[in-house]
């Protein structure tokens, strides 16, 4: 495996600094995290974007426009704000 020096003296610090026993253990911490990190995209994926998506797809009319949407947003930050 090649790594570029910043993520190679990253690792060996991870490693020296105890949390990893090796790279090797390193590496597969890396894999775990990017297979969670692609399972939650998946879900909210699945579970929240794509019934919205249907639901538009049945009731177009339910769509905001784009001035609407900033209107919306503006409102939001100075509610965030204030």
């Amino acid at each position: 495996m090649s790594l570029p020096p910043d993520q190679a003296r990253y690792m060996d610090e991870l490693v020296a600094g105890g949390g990893y026993a090796s790279a090797s253990e390193v590496v597969r911490a890396g894999l775990r995290a990017l297979r969670e990190r692609d399972a939650a995209v998946e879900r909210w994926l699945r579970d929240e974007v794509a019934p919205v998506y249907d639901a538009m797809q049945a009731d177009p009319g339910r769509a905001l426009d784009a001035d609407e949407v900033d209107a919306a947003m503006q409102a939001h930050h100075a509610a965030r704000g204030a």
